[in-house]
């Protein structure tokens, strides 16, 4: 394995795909009898890692609305939040570019660590496979997803449930761990929360702690609590 196949845990059993991700297209421009350069892998790893996000959206925050769903994907997708991702990766020191391109600081520019980055999904996505690219994609961008949970959590739904139901009742909603499947690195939770022998919501996530949120967010949106009170 080459240093980065060792960093991502990914071996390619097609290398020249690997070598065609980490071309800059101003290899071609330069020396016009250049095979390839990223720009296809590019476009495919776009879609591709639209659709992974998407996907673990749609299960992180099962509440969420549709065009609260966008936004957020365009937070984790976004051209800054990719070149960070590539950056970590050290994608730069990897990348076959050209001379002009080179010099005047194209190893370190946003957008082209946007683009080897989705190069390389696109990459990983024809050498292994949907699941491969799935494992590659998270296990890369967790950190984004950790900050929309933090984010989130800000609004603190647990404590505002709370608050609401403890003016009714001194009893305190309780979360109970429903289910708990998937493999180590796409593990899937459900918790409901219960507040006197009531199931006031259930919720889904990639942590305990998350479907718990989840839980609290459903409650409140279920507005179960709104016809308790009023009892």
């Amino acid at each position: 394995m080459n240093p980065l196949e060792m960093q991502i845990g990914y071996k390619f059993r097609n290398p020249l795909l690997l070598a065609e991700a980490l071309t800059h297209p101003s290899i071609s421009s330069e020396r016009k009898s250049f095979p390839f350069d990223n720009q296809r892998l590019e476009f495919l790893g776009d879609s591709v890692l639209q659709l992974v996000v998407t996907e673990h959206l749609y299960a992180l925050f099962p509440n969420s609305s549709e065009g609260e769903l966008t936004k957020l994907r365009a937070r984790v997708v976004s051209r800054d939040n990719l070149k960070d991702h590539a950056a970590t990766l050290s994608l730069g020191r990897y990348l076959m570019i050209g001379h002009g391109e080179d010099v005047s600081g194209g190893r370190t520019r946003a957008s082209t660590l946007a683009d080897a980055f989705e190069s390389l999904v696109g990459a990983v996505y024809l050498d292994g496979g949907l699941e491969q690219v799935r494992r590659f994609i998270l296990q890369q961008i967790q950190s984004s997803f950790e900050k929309l949970l933090q984010d989130s959590e800000k609004s603190n739904p647990k404590g505002e449930l709370q608050e609401i139901l403890q003016a009714i009742s001194q009893a305190t909603p309780e979360y109970i761990l429903l289910n708990q499947s998937g493999p180590e690195h796409r593990k899937h939770f459900q918790c409901s929360v219960t507040w006197e022998r009531r199931e006031l919501g259930r919720g889904t996530g990639s942590s305990k702690k998350m479907a718990e949120v989840a839980a609290a967010n459903a409650a409140l949106t279920d507005r179960a609590w709104g016809r308790l009170r009023l009892r």
